[in-house]
């Protein structure tokens, strides 16, 4: 398929020239398009005029740049939900520049990088809040949490009674430990809970959820930083609130959003593949 004609089909389906993003703080050079360094949403390294495979994953980090590169393959994109790296074991800033000379080697290989954030966090078919309450069985009736102008999290229904049956229900459907924080009773109130996949503790989301009569939340990073006020207020909010808290990372609960993107491509014609990264109980 065209490249180009496929970045414009994607930048058309999801909207991007109508929302906001922003990727400021990371490092940009030469290989780094135009384009992107404007909107911060689309493509990002433009190195193929032909795509014959697409790779989906949640962050460009060296696991996945090596997986791709090492198949040998050329003339691919790899469509990713953020720009940079991630490392949730970092005790500062988790997010990383992908290195100059993994650039280097996209390029040799005709290798692109498509990305999508927040047009992915925006509630829809392939969204990561509507994937990831999908992935857990759990009813979708509406939505919630504003970010950057639109709408990422989803309120949803389940058939389960208490906020330990469900911790254990998501702990077997990721397939590793969650953690739970028990602030509120442990009945689910009118079987209602909240969801919005990755970062999502911020005290604005904590105050809407307490003002919609909801006590339990699950989200992707839920660990208490000093050094990021947000997260302090999101845990005093929901201890005061008495929410309980369920975090299953950042990359786990983004992860089937980009699972999801495989199904998109394959609709247009495309050979598709979702690479498996890695996820960090630190962020728990």
């Amino acid at each position: 398929m065209n490249a180009n004609k496929l970045y414009e089909k994607l930048d058309k389906d999801f909207g991007i020239e109508t929302l906001r993003d922003d990727w400021s703080f990371m490092s940009f050079n030469d290989y780094i398009a135009p384009s992107f360094k404007r909107h911060y949403m689309g493509i990002m390294l433009d190195n193929t005029v032909r795509v014959k495979k697409v790779y989906t994953a949640v962050f460009p980090d060296s696991l996945i740049l090596n997986k791709i590169i090492e198949s040998g393959g050329t003339d691919s994109l790899l469509f990713c939900h953020h720009a940079m790296g991630y490392d949730g074991s970092a005790s500062g800033f988790p997010f990383n520049n992908i290195p100059d000379d993994y650039l280097l080697k996209l390029k040799e290989h005709n290798i692109s990088l498509y990305v999508l954030h927040v047009p992915l966090d925006k509630n829809g078919e392939f969204s990561t809040s509507v994937n990831l309450a999908k992935n857990l069985e759990l009813e979708i009736i509406d939505e919630f949490c504003e970010y950057e102008g639109v709408k990422v999290g989803v309120i949803c229904k389940t058939g389960l009674k208490t906020a330990e049956e469900l911790a254990q229900y998501v702990e077997s459907v990721v397939r590793h430990k969650v953690k739970l924080r028990n602030y509120g009773d442990n009945v689910i109130r009118k079987g209602l809970v909240a969801v919005a996949a990755g970062g999502g503790s911020y005290g604005f989301v904590a105050q809407e959820i307490a003002e919609l009569g909801i006590n339990f939340y699950i989200t992707g990073c839920t660990r208490p930083v000093p050094t990021f006020e947000p997260t302090m207020e999101f845990h005093k909010i929901a201890s005061a609130s008495r929410i309980n808290v369920l975090g299953a990372t950042h990359y786990t609960t983004e992860k089937y959003a980009c699972i999801a993107m495989t199904r998109y491509f394959g609709g247009l014609g495309l050979e598709a593949e979702f690479i498996e990264g890695r996820f960090y109980l630190e962020d728990l």
